[in-house]
Parts: C-alpha cells; sequence; structure tokens
C-alpha cells in the first residue's frame, strides 16, 4: 500500500465503540471506543453484539491516513505501551445516537490537540500487529532523523553603544531605556 514516492498512505478503519448506562444522572450513556477494524468496509452503527445493557457497535468506518511530515509523531504513537491508534469522539448534534465518530488518526500529536479543546472525547485503542507493521513500514520509508546542528555564536560586538541609551539628544524623561519612576538618582 505504500510507495516511496508517495507522500501519503490510506486505510479505512472501522471503529467499534462500546455503550454502557452512564453512572450518574446527567450522562445516560457512556461511551467508549474498544477497537479498531482494519480495511473494514463502510458501516453505520451496526449492532454487533449486545450483552445486557452494554451493546458494540461498528459505529463508522474512516480513513486512516499516513503523511510523510507526521512520521515522528506516527513513531511516539507506535513507542506507546501497546501501540495505539487514537479515536476522536464528538457530541451529536442530531441523530439516535449521543455520539458520532469525527476522526481516526495515528498521530499522537493531532490527538493531544484534539484533548487541548475539551469538546471532543477522545480515545487511545491498541493497534492490532498488521496496523502496527502497515504503519511502522511507512515511518521506516519516510523518517529521516535531521542530524543536530550546534548553533554557533555570532562574532557581533556586545559592548559597543546602542542609539539612543544616553544620548545627550535625548530628554532624560523620554528616554524608553530609562526606569520608570526614576528621576535624578531617587526613585518616587
Amino acid at each position: 500500500m505504500t510507495d516511496t514516492a508517495q507522500k501519503t498512505a490510506t486505510m479505512p478503519l472501522g471503529v467499534v465503540l462500546a455503550r454502557r448506562p452512564g453512572v450518574t444522572r446527567w450522562a445516560k450513556w457512556s461511551w467508549k471506543a474498544i477497537a479498531v477494524l482494519p480495511g473494514a468496509s463502510a458501516a453505520t452503527w451496526k449492532l454487533m453484539r449486545e450483552d445486557g445493557d452494554t451493546q458494540e457497535f461498528h459505529a463508522a468506518t474512516l480513513p486512516l491516513e499516513l503523511h510523510r511530515a507526521e512520521v515522528e509523531a506516527y513513531k511516539v504513537s507506535l513507542t506507546m505501551d501497546p501501540p495505539a491508534v487514537f479515536v476522536v469522539l464528538r457530541p451529536a448534534e442530531q441523530g439516535p445516537h449521543d455520539v458520532t465518530v469525527h476522526a481516526v488518526t495515528a498521530s499522537a500529536y493531532e490527538a493531544q490537540d484534539y484533548l487541548d479543546s475539551g469538546e471532543e472525547q477522545v480515545e487511545a485503542v491498541p493497534m492490532s500487529e498488521g496496523l502496527t507493521a502497515w504503519i511502522r513500514d511507512f515511518c521506516e520509508t519516510h523518517y529521516h532523523e535531521e542530524p543536530f546542528i550546534k548553533r554557533k555564536r555570532d562574532r557581533k560586538r556586545v559592548d559597543l553603544a546602542e542609539d539612543g541609551i544616553g544620548d545627550a539628544r535625548i530628554r532624560q524623561t523620554a528616554d524608553v531605556y530609562r526606569a520608570p519612576g526614576a528621576t535624578k538618582g531617587r526613585v518616587q
């Protein structure tokens, strides 16, 4: 699926959500992403399993896109224990369920951005071995470590007088480098 000439790679990823009764009176249901299905066909809220009050749905199938510019973020996801892909859930504005699946990503940095907004629920879901291998192959193809280059100091002279500091043509009360409230040696 990944060609060295391609900058991106895409795989359809099915998202399995579990719905359980809420533990507070303010939330009727509790939603959690429990699995992803690599290469899944299109589905919309297909009931997969029911056990008492708990139901599991194949809620959606979204494309998992890998971009070579984000390889470093994918490597972070691969080093998690266990390696994880992230499912982003948003409150549903309409429809029979309380949430919608907004996105799936393998980028830990993108997941952090969604978490920072506070609007979405982000779930880390363990990757299957096949998905882990696919992402790892993409990373190995496109990752180029940048060598550390020590910054060299410039040879600018810092002991030279700066314009405006101590200049006799500038009134001392209007000197921008003068401390506020200080006049002729005393502080007000």
